[in-house]
């Protein structure tokens, strides 16, 4: 089980520029769903990558489902290397995607995201269109399983709500994505 409250964090007070998706992102929309792990999608600049690796080590990342003796250096270069990781560290189970099947990279799932409180403090966190993309593209039967709940609460709300960037006309396919689902 992740220690949310300490992973959102551990990541914000690192300044590491990320958007909380999946379970997390779905219960704070409001469905039922629970789940164990923390998944982000997180920004590949070198910059934040570097963050990203500094506000982890202390934490001990090692791959989640590799035997122990694998090795695995959570450092700003093998981050760079790499693009999706499953990971367990001493905070629980975190999942980090450089890109979203559905939606494609942070700056595409920035644009379907907004500001949430979480915990007392503002965080990105995916919007239910952008959950029922993703989901969808994933196509995995755990992830088909959530979508009527997911559909049901995109139906609740506006497509595009006033003041955010939150729906298709905010995709902006100049940054190397090809708004076309399955990313």
């Amino acid at each position: 089980m992740n220690e949310f409250a300490r992973t959102l964090e551990v990541l914000r007070d690192a300044d590491v520029d990320f958007v909380v998706i999946g379970g997390v992102a779905h219960t704070a929309h409001g469905g039922a769903h629970l789940t164990y792990d923390l998944d982000i999608c997180y920004d590949r600049s070198p910059a934040n990558i570097q963050r990203l690796a500094k506000a982890l080590e202390s934490h001990h990342p090692r791959l989640r489902d590799v035997p122990e003796a694998v090795p695995f250096h959570s450092d700003a270069a093998a981050i760079s290397r790499g693009m999706n990781f499953t990971l367990t560290t001493d905070l629980g189970d975190l999942d980090l995607f450089g890109e979203v099947a559905g939606l494609g990279t942070y700056a595409h799932v920035l644009a379907f995201s907004s500001a949430i409180e979480l915990l007392s403090r503002p965080c990105q966190v995916l919007s239910v269109e952008g959950l029922v993309r993703a989901k969808r593209a994933a196509g995995r039967p755990k992830d088909l399983l959530v979508l009527p709940e997911l559909e049901a609460l995109l139906e609740m709300e506006p497509l595009v709500k006033p003041g955010t960037t939150e729906g298709a006309a905010a995709l902006d396919t100049s940054e190397g994505g090809d708004g076309q689902e399955g990313s």
